[in-house]
């Protein structure tokens, strides 16, 4: 299944560009970088030549996908493994 605005939040996140459009960490807001890393609660961004761990709870992130269209998505949204969000949608 190709990443669309529809299914990003039951895909994989890495390699994906990332904007913190805002965050409850107010030292976190307007991070940009690449999504070198995904944990359940955490994005590890590649930005500035250096992997923030940035939590996914109370963020809320503009991802670009691989047509450049912008994506925003809720952080409470993403919590979990990629392989557990896919099972979200499929029914697993």
């Amino acid at each position: 299944m190709r990443r669309s605005a529809k299914n990003l939040i039951y895909h994989e996140l890495v390699g994906l560009e990332v904007l913190v459009e805002s965050h409850t960490s107010s030292s976190l807001v307007n991070v940009r970088g690449i999504v070198v890393g995904e944990t359940k609660n955490l994005l590890e961004v590649l930005s500035g030549g250096r992997v923030l761990k940035i939590p996914k709870v109370g963020g809320l992130f503009i991802f670009k996908l691989d047509d450049r269209t912008n994506v925003i998505v809720h952080g409470d949204a993403i919590v979990g493994r990629p392989e557990d969000r896919m099972k979200r949608i499929v029914g697993g």
